[in-house]
């Protein structure tokens, strides 16, 4: 009787696993990022914003690919951007980092190409774009996993090139969709097609989606998008400033088609370790920096007239001793050793709302050289004072008539205090507004 059951057991056991080896070769891994919008790194001024940075990037990737080996890692781009003189730097360092990284596949934004060309493509980077007129960048990317094949396009919006912006005949990116519409279908008779772009879905929806499986749309802010259905095709939509990854596990059907999924969203906040194998490319990053910092220091040490326009919080105490020592208990007055801390007291995007008008003739240049305009003080919010002063108080301060909600908005922006509350960040610094 044992061995009859037995025997049916084994019999059982022979009918289900190819099915469960069929099962397991249809599931495929996907981690998908995009839109790191030149943030090497999390700003660490408040706890709900300090997610994400190339360190921890890779830190999570590795672990991502211990429980799934075969882990398919794609970016829908958006790599750099160019607002600030440091950016070029950042951005040649954010792209020595994603080389570490292992991308399967990186489709092109325009902002990534700020700087030309060579700066993205000397780099040993899986870049995509489907409609660009050479051969700079490759068309599209195939990517094998067993005996399933993923075949990843970028299409860069003609009507968004630098070239359009500034009304030049001539655009980087053909316009032709037929020419995509042939690629993707001869794609998809092969394996799934996922497309990258920069335009909203209404806008996505005049591409040949009816050769697409994924969609990839114009990045969210922070907050990646719920995955959303368009016919058979799957929309999904990245969170900026790297702070986050999706994962996608997909189950496919006989024809290779998309059965069902289930999508995540990871996050990256500080319990996730920086990891290890970069921290020669941090270091050098940092150095590089501080290289610049003092360089410009230099320059603006050599271009000083010798006149500034501000005053400093002790002169400003000698008159207005009660808002003063309001001040003194706050953490404004300690800001810039918050820098010192995180090593981040040579980054230049951190410099400016830590200190007196750096960047701005006679403002804060280093710690030796203007020293009495560290921190946060009153001219941060109240504006140039050395002429209020000395008048006085007969002439007013720069940023006369400005309310205190619009003072507290010139650093308390989304980026860096995403949790900025007027209301409750004002009781903490409350005093007599300077008239």
């Amino acid at each position: 009787m044992n061995n009859k059951i037995n025997l049916i057991a084994l019999l059982l056991l022979l009918i289900v696993l190819p099915h469960t080896v069929l099962a397991q070769q249809n599931k495929l891994q996907i981690v998908y990022s995009g839109n790191i919008d030149g943030e090497l790194e999390p700003c660490g001024c408040s706890a709900e914003g300090d997610l994400g940075g190339v360190l921890r990037h890779s830190t999570t990737l590795k672990e991502l690919r211990q429980q799934h080996p075969d882990l398919i890692a794609l970016s829908t781009g958006g790599l750099i951007v160019s607002m600030a003189p440091q950016d070029k730097l950042t951005g040649e360092y954010i792209l020595k980092g994603f080389t570490r990284l292992d991308y399967d596949a990186m489709a092109l934004q325009w902002n990534d190409l700020a700087y030309g060309t060579g700066f993205v493509s000397d780099q040993e980077l899986p870049w995509v774009s489907s409609n660009w007129p050479d051969d700079t960048f490759m068309p599209s990317q195939v990517i094998s996993r067993g005996e399933n094949k993923l075949y990843f396009f970028s299409w860069l919006d003609p009507a968004a090139s630098p070239e359009a912006a500034m009304n030049v005949e001539h655009a980087q990116g053909s316009e032709d969709l037929d020419v995509l519409a042939k690629a993707l279908s001869d794609a998809q008779r092969q394996g799934l097609t996922l497309l990258a772009t920069t335009l909203t879905l209404e806008q996505a929806k005049t591409l040949p989606l009816e050769h697409v499986d994924i969609l990839f749309i114009r990045a969210a802010y922070e907050l990646f998008g719920e995955p959303q259905q368009l016919g058979n095709t799957l929309v999904l939509q990245v969170g900026s400033r790297g702070m986050r990854l999706g994962q996608l596990e997909l189950d496919l059907s006989k024809d290779g088609r998309i059965a069902s999924f289930e999508h995540t969203v990871i996050s990256m906040p500080t319990s996730i370790e920086d990891d290890p194998a970069l921290q020669g490319w941090y270091e050098e990053y940092n150095a590089t920096v501080k290289a610049d910092y003092l360089k410009r220091v230099e320059l603006r040490k050599a271009l000083e007239s010798g006149e500034s326009p501000f005053a400093g919080e002790e002169v400003c105490q000698s008159c207005h001793q009660e808002e003063h020592t309001i001040w003194r208990d706050t953490l404004h007055s300690n800001a810039f050793a918050k820098l010192e801390q995180v090593n981040k007291a040579f980054d230049p995007a951190c410099i400016k709302c830590h200190t007196v008008g750096f960047e701005t003739e006679g403002g804060f240049i280093d710690f030796d050289a203007t020293p009495h305009l560290l921190n946060v003080q009153c001219e941060s919010c109240h504006g140039a004072a050395k002429q209020h002063a000395e008048s006085g108080g007969m002439k007013a301060p720069e940023n006369q008539g400005w309310q205190p909600k619009q003072m507290c908005a010139q650093c308390h922006v989304q980026k860096h205090s995403p949790s900025f509350d007027f209301g409750s960040y004002w009781l903490r610094i409350k005093h007599n507004v300077v008239k």
